[in-house]
């Protein structure tokens, strides 16, 4: 339940260029996110595939503070909330009157939540491959990430990156149901450093809360 909201995107041809070497951007996209203790902006998240064949497009705002802090606020479509402080991760569902409670990821996972929150290693616990990442605005550089502990959710990750910042712009994966997401980011600014009351969530009342 945690990843549903937390990535992929189609297969891509691997990118023609030679330079620079995937491990080298790998390791430089590393270098700077170990420097970066939070980030918010906002996001397009587009979903295709997956068992039903569906496609959808939505849009909300991230606030993320590592370790481990998360913060998803869908605003458009429909609105719905996931918050982790890092032990628990709570998935709200207004229209529902839900609450959806699981564990946080640990670091014996592979999952793309854990490189965004800071508990993964790019080139500890992925092999890094060149690719030309689909929906990425043209300039990025590309990395096709395969977690080198099989993931149970996903094939792959992908991410494209600013080639002079390294910054994350747009973030892919493939789940192994074959459903595809996609993360478009803007307006992005780091160390801005929220309160980790931000990532603690209140259970409204009224609400039926489902223990995962």
């Amino acid at each position: 339940a945690l990843l549903a909201w937390c990535l992929a995107c189609l297969g891509a041809r691997p990118s023609a260029q030679a330079t620079p070497a995937a491990d080298e951007v790998a390791r430089k996209v590393q270098a700077r996110y170990d420097a970066v203790t939070d980030f918010e902006g906002q996001f397009t998240q587009t979903y295709e595939g997956g068992v039903l064949r569906t496609r959808s497009t939505e849009r909300g705002t991230v606030v993320i503070k590592r370790p481990g802090r998360m913060r998803w606020v869908y605003t458009d479509p429909e609105r719905k909330e996931f918050v982790s402080n890092g032990v628990k991760v709570y998935a709200y569902f207004p229209a529902d009157r839900q609450v959806l409670v699981s564990d946080a990821p640990k670091g014996a996972d592979t999952t793309p939540a854990l490189f965004l929150t800071g508990q993964a290693n790019l080139t500890r616990d992925f092999v890094a491959s060149a690719m030309a990442v689909p929906g990425a605005a043209p300039g990025l550089l590309g990395l096709k990430l395969v977690a080198r502990k099989s993931d149970p959710d996903f094939e792959w990750l992908a991410i494209a990156v600013d080639p002079v910042s390294f910054q994350i712009r747009h973030l892919v994966a493939l789940d192994r149901q074959g459903g595809q997401s996609a993360f478009s980011f803007t307006n992005l600014k780091e160390n801005q450093r929220p309160p980790d009351t931000l990532f603690e969530f209140r259970i409204p009342k009224g609400v039926d809360v489902v223990n995962q």
